[in-house]
């Protein structure tokens, strides 16, 4: 499938799948994997019909969903030797869908082995999509983006909300992020924050967005300066997210 095509794919399963429950969920649509880890049935069927017709196109790929590791986690032990696979996060930002919030999205991500070639992010509520490719640049409804500038006092935010009001470097504290990947990235790549922290790594959260903000001219490492893999981080481990390399440098001893 060419990238058009799997942008196509996220949003007809967005518009099949997904719109139809905003604001819409019935209780019974909405359940717990674990305590406060919501899951709706919109999350679920997306998922179906996005993993089948990636599996139709690449028959051989290995495809790793976010609810199909949730039923069956020995899919995660197929990703260190996989060499073509692809994850799918079918509703980023669960919780903000079922709150209304228009801060979710549909996002696919593809490997090869542990390299991120080519990634989709796209926001059904907002209207937007942020795809890349490896080596070709990061775009916004089909515009390139360009570089973000960090000003004098880089502004900080993170998904978790006890190192909400942390200073690293003594800058300003840390604000709470949108708590989606699937925007905070592009607010990474577009000055809406300068950087984020994140502590929590599993690879359908954050394979789109690193690959995005790579080549939106971003970072996306940890505090050893090591890129984002998304083979093996599926325990917590520190993740710096920065709208340059030249604020990772300073901050990745902080986090």
């Amino acid at each position: 499938m060419d990238t058009q095509a799997v942008l196509t794919l996220l949003q007809q399963a967005a518009e099949t799948y997904i719109n139809p429950r905003f604001e819409a969920l019935a209780s019974h649509e909405v359940t717990e994997k674990n305590p406060g880890d919501l899951v709706t049935v919109a999350d679920r069927e997306a998922e179906v019909f996005i993993t089948a017709e990636l599996q139709k196109a690449y028959p051989d790929a290995l495809i790793v969903g976010e609810e199909a590791v949730a039923a069956d986690p020995s899919i995660l032990d197929r990703i260190e030797s996989a060499d073509h696979w692809f994850t799918v996060d079918p509703v980023d930002g669960t919780k903000n869908f079922v709150h209304g919030s228009p801060n979710h999205g549909v996002m696919v991500a593809e490997m090869r082995g542990g390299d991120i070639v080519r990634s989709w992010m796209w926001q059904p509520q907002l209207g937007h999509a942020y795809v890349a490719e490896k080596g070709n640049g990061a775009f916004l409804d089909g515009v390139r983006i360009e570089p973000h500038v960090v000003g004098d006092a880089p502004k900080g935010v993170t998904s978790r909300q006890t190192r909400v009001g942390e200073s690293l470097d003594g800058l300003p504290p840390l604000g709470l992020s949108w708590v989606c990947c699937a925007v905070d990235y592009p607010q990474i790549a577009s000055g809406g924050a300068d950087y984020i922290l994140y502590v929590t790594t599993k690879p359908w959260d954050h394979a789109p967005g690193a690959l995005f903000i790579r080549e939106a001219g971003g970072v996306s490492a940890y505090a050893d300066g090591s890129p984002y893999d998304p083979r093996y981080e599926l325990t917590p481990k520190p993740l710096l997210v920065t709208a340059d390399a030249a604020l990772h440098e300073r901050l990745r001893l902080f986090v």
